[in-house]
């Protein structure tokens, strides 16, 4: 069947920077793509001394133009079904990998999603939570073949590059956010700026926003009241994450209810850490004999909670007999210590992908979902507050 005119005809699409990822999928930064002068680029076997395989070779092989064999390989009808199997078959056997970026270079799509964490990328990298995220969001991005880019702070002095690197740069068609501080102006910032996005945690003063998280404040009422009425823990203490963030607030807040419901709210103490396994140790250290004050301590997350536990221990004082030891976040670590974390079970990674699929629904339009979802949590109920022995 002779070629159509769409079949003969050459189209050049320009070249323009599109966001880079890794093997993985990730990219911290924004960079140019490389592309062929079909505004496609490609992977693939090696063909004809190549590492790329490009529109052009499949043209060469099959003897249409570039065009028609992008038509072709979109699944174009202006295609002779002939000809369609023909360069399909050609570019199975080169071995040819459409790119996205290029797909959504057409689509005037980035093609790109952004996970915006506004603190260092020494401090994401350094926790359990954020590989949680990364987990959930990259396994729903990949499975819309498409990049992820992950915005961090490059030291504390620049608490603004994490979003402007987004917002600027138009890298993104939506963004995720997490652990962002309470005194960040910028996240209201963002999400009024008309780019859809999708925040991770509880922000109360964004009454717009669309957020999915847990219940922190009921969930650490919950841990600490276990500590009350099971275990009959009084004497409690309760190590807090940064109260510059609401985790951080809400966590304590759950705890000092708890205390007061059951009347023990003059003997409820509140401890700010960093929520670093250090913090932990060192707060401890720091108590000294006065340790001795408390039988159980609720800690903020899992990490801190670590980092006393192995000082206590190195002290010779028992847990739980001595003293009662409870975290929160059950990212693994508390399985493994000894003796086994007490904690309340985060479901990170479940969260991430929920925020991820929502934001994929906005970009695509869809704006009736859900606005403000809340995920159930668990108590992980083990050896160091006295189950399980």
């Amino acid at each position: 069947m002779p070629p159509s005119d769409f079949e003969r005809q050459e189209s050049v699409v320009n070249r323009s920077s599109v966001p880079y990822a890794n093997c993985n999928g990730v990219s911290e930064a924004t960079t140019g793509g490389t592309h062929d002068s079909d505004g496609d680029s490609v992977t693939g076997k090696p063909h004809n001394g190549r590492t790329r395989v490009t529109l052009r070779d499949i043209a060469g092989l099959t003897g249409v133009t570039p065009a028609a064999v992008s038509m072709a390989l979109s699944g174009s009808g202006r295609i002779s079904e002939d000809t369609r199997l023909a360069i399909q078959k050609a570019a199975n056997d080169l071995g040819y990998v459409p790119s996205s970026a290029a797909r959504a270079l057409r689509n005037q799509h980035a093609g790109a999603i952004a996970l915006i964490v506004p603190t260092t990328a020494t401090h994401v990298f350094g926790h359990s939570y954020f590989m949680h995220v990364l987990s959930g969001v990259s396994t729903v991005a990949n499975a819309r073949d498409t990049q992820l880019l992950i915005s961090t702070n490059p030291d504390q002095e620049h608490g603004l590059a994490a979003y402007e690197r987004v917002m600027r740069s138009n890298s993104a068609d939506g963004a995720i956010l997490t652990s962002a501080a309470i005194s960040d102006l910028t996240v209201e910032r963002l999400t009024s700026s008309g780019m859809p996005v999708v925040l991770i945690g509880n922000f109360p003063y964004l009454s717009d926003a669309i957020t999915v998280g847990i219940d922190d404040v009921g969930a650490s009422r919950a841990i600490t009241e276990h500590l009350i009425e099971r275990h009959g823990r009084t004497r409690l203490l309760h190590v807090a994450g940064p109260l510059d963030h609401q985790t951080g607030i809400d966590r304590r807040d759950g705890f000092l209810s708890a205390m007061e419901s059951h009347g023990l709210k003059d003997q409820a103490v509140v401890i700010e850490g960093d929520l670093s396994e250090i913090s932990g140790r060192e707060i401890v250290a720091d108590l000294g004999e006065g340790i001795a004050d408390f039988d159980g301590i609720v800690f903020a997350n899992d990490d801190m909670a670590f980092g006393a536990m192995q000082l206590l221990k190195e002290r010779g004082i028992a847990i739980p007999t001595d003293i009662a030891i409870v975290g929160f976040d059950d990212f693994g670590l508390a399985r493994a210590v000894s003796p086994s974390l007490s904690t309340v079970h985060v479901p990170a990674e479940e969260i991430a992908r929920l925020a991820t699929e929502r934001l994929f629904e906005i970009i695509d339009g869809t704006r009736s979902g859900w606005s403000r979802l809340q995920v159930d949590v668990q108590l992980a109920l083990r050896e160091s507050c006295g189950c399980e022995q």
